[in-house]
């Protein structure tokens, strides 16, 4: 009995020795490693990490208050009115106000803002607008909505939970914020190394140079096999191909020709090793339930037929992104549409190239509700066109509308991910994909 009782407390003092080596603490330098710049783009980190929005999307559930403590709507929809959190400073020690907060806005969409008037009514915000925007509070925690204040030395900055440090050696350094509204960072600092590839991602991660790293959704399996912990999101990213009206692609039987030339299923099986979705609607269908109603089998019969035996003049595929498995795709699709009779080139590189027929895009989805998904995506294929209705048949004929023209294809929704060091603990994804860097916390070592 004795011999037994000795072995159990010797058991239970290794199991609370672990417990105490990896519990999470306040303090230490978390480091991650991105591909683009993280100022850029609605998946930038930086301005996430330096940046608040009036509303904001957790991980999960409804939109959430942040720097607006609560709203209401009026007159249908056309009115809304946000109560700002008081108590809350820039850097700096400017006083958030109703004032800063619509002059912010008021700069951050300009002429395509979903309102058609934003001021200040003591300290709240209000947003008038032409026609309904039920879905106002899921628009206004996308990224281009969050606040800014520009500081004496000219710099944007922000009420987020880190503050910009600087810059050495190419390396972005942020500090907590301890007066942060929504409880100080567990981590002291992270240190934020843009514009990495992944094959060097990858190696800072296995030399503990890195502790966040991005996992492209076509390596996702591998870093699974690996054994390398990831997190991904739902499919938040649209690869689509967006076309030109005018030129060589005028005529739409040519555009519908070569949407139908595509094979979807050679893209999700072979270049992007089965990961995400594939669909030919522009909102996810989690979302949205009607997806399926949108055609992704490939028709090269009917795609012959359309471009009628005449042979266009030369076409150019380009990217708007260096990354290879990009540029991969394009040559399968530039493959598709020679077998549909296209003469097509593809451009080298990245960019987009402004004189390309065609460009292969892959556009990142933050909203969370159908009709909000369905006008940011438009918004972010440079249309301006707002979506009236809010049921689904009215969301439905207006994607269905849209994509009539044959200017834009959805061709596969895909993940965002991320692979985590050992000493990350408790580190969740937004519902976009975004890391909530201010959530996490590192193991205690000692």
């Amino acid at each position: 009995m004795f011999r037994r009782f000795a072995t159990s407390g010797v058991l239970l003092c290794c199991a609370l020795a672990a417990c105490g080596r990896t519990r999470p603490h306040y303090g230490g330098a978390l480091r991650v490693d991105t591909v683009g710049d993280p100022w850029q783009g609605p998946e930038g980190l930086a301005r996430r990490l330096t940046m608040d929005g009036l509303t904001r999307l957790d991980a999960v559930g409804p939109v959430r208050p942040a720097l607006a403590l609560r709203w209401e709507s009026q007159n249908g929809d056309h009115r809304w009115q946000f109560w700002i959190r008081p108590n809350v400073q820039f850097p700096d020690g400017t006083p958030l106000t109703a004032d800063g907060i619509a002059a912010s806005l008021a700069q951050s969409c300009r002429d395509a803002c979903p309102w058609t008037k934003v001021h200040a009514v003591g300290s709240s915000v209000v947003f008038n607008s032409d026609s309904p925007e039920p879905d106002l509070p899921v628009q206004l925690a996308q990224s281009k909505f969050l606040i800014a204040h520009q500081n004496i030395q000219g710099g944007l900055e922000g009420t987020g939970p880190f503050r910009v440090t600087g810059f050495p050696n190419g390396v972005m350094l942020f500090a907590a914020n301890d007066d942060y509204w929504g409880g100080r960072p567990f981590v002291d600092t992270v240190e934020l190394r843009p514009k990495r590839s992944i094959r060097d991602q990858l190696l800072d991660l296995s030399i503990g140079r890195a502790d966040i790293v991005e996992i492209p959704p076509e390596m996702l399996r591998q870093a699974q096999q690996q054994r390398l912990t990831v997190l991904a999101s739902c499919p938040v990213n649209l690869l689509l191909l967006q076309m030109t009206n005018t030129g060589a692609l005028a005529n739409p039987q040519l555009r519908q020709a070569i949407i139908l030339a595509v094979d979807r299923s050679a893209l999700y099986n072979v270049i992007f090793q089965k990961q995400g979705e594939v669909t030919a609607s522009i909102v996810p269908g989690a979302l949205s339930g009607y997806a399926f109603l949108f055609p992704i089998d490939r028709d090269l019969n009917r795609a012959q037929e359309l471009r009628g035996g005449v042979t266009p003049p030369p076409l150019t595929l380009a990217v708007d992104d260096d990354n290879p498995e990009m540029q991969l795709a394009a040559e399968r699709i530039a493959l598709n549409l020679r077998e549909a009779g296209f003469r097509i080139q593809v451009a080298p590189g990245g960019g987009g190239k402004p004189q390309a027929d065609i460009v292969l895009r892959k556009v990142h989805l933050e909203a969370n509700d159908p009709r909000a998904a369905l006008n940011e995506m438009i918004g972010a294929f440079g249309q301006h066109v707002t979506v009236i209705g809010t049921d689904i048949t009215a969301l439905y004929d207006a994607e269905r509308d849209l994509l009539a023209g044959y200017t834009v294809e959805p061709l596969l929704w895909l993940p965002q991910a991320y692979a985590v060091g050992e000493r990350v603990r408790d580190l969740r994804l937004a519902q976009d994909g975004t890391p909530l860097i201010a959530g996490a916390a590192l193991n205690d070592s000692k």
